[in-house]
């Protein structure tokens, strides 16, 4: 699959915090905090239906996750081509820093509302807890500069979604002014244009192993759009900027803000538990 070669911006760390008040209205809907927990599947389950997987984990999305205020969003995604096939990924969407500390708790007081029977508590987990090892990561990220949300229709399907991980390389000229300039001026012009990208969000590490780490997340409808996504992105921005002398100036300044080093990670939804 053919990709941009010309990488979407990001804002260097040092100004990650100060770049959230620029938001337009629009963008201060969005979280301020997501967490990512990269479980994995026990292999070793027998007889493994997925519809029976998804009522389990169902059971909890309605009377808890749903139920939990202080938790603004719940996805989960499968691993569909990434280098482990047991990867299973967990993310919630917080409004603040605060709300990830209540939410937890908020969680705690609701799993005992449902379950104040102990013995059946303790059952529900053991059923629902069999599905996995007790290998997982936990990251957090915060959701920088514009996206492109996903429209009501297409937030209840099962779409596929591109991961690219990027890495800082913290510019001695690089500045926050820069970076957003560029940032918008691209996603404005390319990703916005692009009807085979439904949803296009940017996270940068706010707490985890790696600081550097920048993700960039696609969302379309079929493998064939996301085979389609990189020519596109490309005519788009030709069309934007047919000149090639500023086409390369362009790709010059925002190449600085990045190392040469990423990765690409493709996962499916699982619309049926997404809050």
């Amino acid at each position: 699959m053919k990709t941009v070669r010309i990488k979407l911006l990001i804002v260097v760390l040092l100004f990650l915090v100060s770049s959230l008040t620029i938001f337009s209205q629009e963008e201060n809907k969005r979280p301020k905090y997501i967490t990512v927990t990269t479980g994995h599947w026990n292999m070793d389950y027998e007889n493994f239906d997925k519809d029976k997987w998804i009522a389990v984990e169902k059971e909890f999305l309605d009377n808890v996750t749903k139920k939990n205020e202080h938790l603004l969003g719940s996805y989960v995604y499968l691993h569909r081509y990434t280098p482990d096939n047991s990867e299973i990924i967990f993310v919630n969407a917080y409004p603040s820093w605060e709300a990830i500390e209540k939410s937890n708790k908020r969680t705690g007081e609701l799993v005992k509302e449902y379950w104040p029977d102990e013995a059946k508590r303790k059952a529900y987990f053991k059923k629902k807890d069999s599905y996995y090892t007790m290998d997982h990561s936990d990251e957090i990220y915060v959701p920088i500069g514009k996206a492109k949300q996903l429209k009501p229709e297409d937030a209840n399907k099962e779409l596929i979604w591109l991961v690219v991980k990027s890495h800082f390389a913290f510019p001695e000229d690089g500045t926050k002014e820069e970076f957003e300039s560029l940032t918008n001026e691209y996603i404005d012009n390319v990703i916005k244009k692009n009807d085979k990208v439904k949803g296009y969000f940017q996270h940068a590490h706010a707490w985890g192993s790696d600081k550097t780490e920048f993700l960039r997340v696609f969302a379309v409808e079929s493998m064939d759009d996301l085979d389609k996504l990189g020519k596109m992105n490309n005519d788009l921005f030709k069309a934007y900027k047919p000149d090639e002398a500023k086409r390369k100036e362009f790709g010059k300044k925002t190449k600085k803000y990045f190392t040469s080093i990423h990765g690409d990670f493709i996962y499916t939804s699982v619309p049926e538990l997404s809050k």
